[in-house]
């Protein structure tokens, strides 16, 4: 985003003297805590998506936890920002905690649209100091809503790898969009501006910042740039067990009739507990259907009808579809290998990847990749919103959406690993097995703690922390055990993907990168 240009209202009366036609009133329909303005000082744009901030400000200020002055401080740097942040004292995480807390208060009302908003809100982009300057990431904290958690800001458009990050960013809200029961194409409108020019010291690129525009002016002054085709929301959402169609189904009479299904759509609030991990989303996104009449009787699939919102007297009769509407739990089968070598199944089973002859030959829950490292992410992706889904409908007490976080990356590590060795085998020259485990040690009785399990070749003692353990082990290997050059490299990978890890997870990826 470009150069930072806004502040709150007390922290501008000293250069209201100085500059008496640099404050600007928001606008008044907004509702706010505390009195708040705007100081131009090169070329601002948190106002640009102005019907997605009122509409956050709406459901914000249903319980404002935290006293934030007004959801724009959100998208602003973090010297103006502070300025309205309320009790939010991180504020690289000031964006989440307001999309976070509007999308609790609109999901207790029932409010798809309140959700929507704040999802939409949280994949904004905020301002920078520079054009080609990317925002800083929350990472102190976990957002509440799984849904909110699963996505990040946009980024400067002139930041390095922002096209392919931000494509992803809107990719993933459409997926996200889809478990509420929103229209999912409604993700294309948290897309920013053309890139402008790096080292532009005026800011004065394609932005644009209206807040009289109830709109927001990106949309009315066409300055809005996609980030993705149609196509690719429908197929992110097919790959996500969505419904490509969610929230465009109003009025609708469509006729379905899928053979075998035994979950009538009219029960799917009193089922929650049979449904499976996806119906956490269901109550929301049916709220508003009245005398609905789903029957779906699709073969194989144990809950077919989600979604809809405010479909009225709508009969689905589709024959022989296997994901039919949104948040399907089951996964659809295809011809071809499974390339997925995870076996995890915390909260949801993994989900197949599967390899075959075709033109993009890897292919997750129908959506296809030609390569087999974003086949793979995709399918550690849905999992792990399968999984969010069930600790957050609380369908299994036992697991919570961290432990859902550290399944993600374990997925990733084993198959990045297991892809490795299907290349080549770790030679470990004169060592043996470079494994560690994680339990109770023999040095350590009191706590569970990491240890080489060979110790004959790798002798050292305990330790809390993984890091501890592998960075010595790769040490040794190439050192002591004079292993090869990619052997080291591998042990230093698996050391990366442990050291991001905790307890067994840790363990289980950096042996899997050594192919013990």
């Amino acid at each position: 985003m470009k150069v930072e240009t806004s502040a709150a209202f007390l922290a501008l009366l000293s250069v209201a003297a100085a500059r008496p036609d640099a404050i600007k009133l928001f606008r008044k329909g907004r509702q706010v805590v505390g009195a708040s303005a705007k100081f131009r000082r090169e070329v601002p744009q948190e106002h640009s998506h102005e019907k997605f901030l009122t509409g956050v400000g709406a459901a914000l200020n249903l319980n404002n936890v935290d006293q934030v002055s007004d959801p724009v401080f959100a998208l602003l740097g973090n010297a103006a920002a502070a300025q309205g942040a309320g009790q939010v004292t991180d504020l690289d995480c000031l964006q989440q905690r307001v999309a976070d807390q509007a999308f609790t208060n609109a999901k207790a009302a029932n409010d798809v649209e309140g959700m929507t908003n704040a999802l939409i809100f949280r994949a904004l982009e905020r301002n920078t100091g520079a054009v080609g300057q990317a925002s800083v990431l929350c990472t102190s904290e976990t957002a509440k809503n799984p849904e909110i958690a699963a996505l990040q800001q946009h980024q400067d458009p002139a930041s390095d790898g922002a096209a392919a990050l931000n494509k992803q960013i809107t990719l993933d809200l459409a997926v996200q969009l889809a478990s509420i029961g929103a229209d999912p194409q409604l993700a294309l409108q948290s897309g920013t501006f053309a890139p402008g020019e790096i080292g532009d010291a005026t800011g004065a690129g394609n932005t644009c910042d209206e807040a009289d525009d109830p709109e927001g002016c990106i949309f009315t002054q066409n300055l809005l740039v996609e980030d993705a085709t149609a196509d690719e929301i429908d197929a992110a959402v097919a790959a996500g067990g969505g419904n490509a169609n969610a929230g465009g189904n109003a009025n609708n009479n469509n006729n379905n009739a899928n053979a075998g299904n035994a979950n009538n759509a009219a029960d799917d609030a009193e089922e929650d507990d049979e449904d499976g991990a996806d119906d956490a989303a269901n109550d929301a996104a049916n709220s508003n259907n009245n005398n609905n009449s789903n029957n779906n009787a699709n073969a194989g699939n144990a809950s077919n009808s989600t979604g809809n919102a405010s479909n009225n007297n709508n009969n689905n009769n589709n024959a022989g579809n296997a994901n039919n509407n949104a948040n399907a739990g089951a996964t659809p089968t295809a011809s071809g290998n499974n390339v997925n070598t995870f076996t995890g199944s915390v909260g949801a089973p993994p989900v197949p990847v599967i390899s075959s002859n075709a033109a993009k030959p890897f292919s997750v829950n129908g959506a296809e990749f030609l390569n087999i490292g974003a086949a793979i992410q995709r399918a550690c992706d849905v999992q792990k919103n399968q999984c969010a889904n069930a600790a957050n409908s609380g369908a299994d007490a036992s697991i919570s959406v961290s432990d859902c976080d550290a399944q993600q990356k374990q997925c990733a590590a084993q198959n990045t690993a297991a892809k490795k060795l299907r290349l080549r085998a770790a030679d470990t020259g004169s060592c043996g097995s470079p494994a560690i485990s994680f339990g109770t040690q023999k040095d350590r009785a009191s706590e569970q703690a990491f240890a080489p399990v060979n110790t004959a070749d790798f002798n050292h003692g305990s330790a809390l922390k993984p890091a501890v353990i592998t960075d010595f082990i790769c040490s040794q290997l190439a050192s002591k055990c004079k292993a090869d050059a990619a052997t080291v490299s591998q042990c230093e990978e698996g050391a990366e993907a442990a050291n991001s890890l905790q307890g067994q997870a840790a363990a289980d990826a950096f042996n899997a990168a050594l192919g013990v």
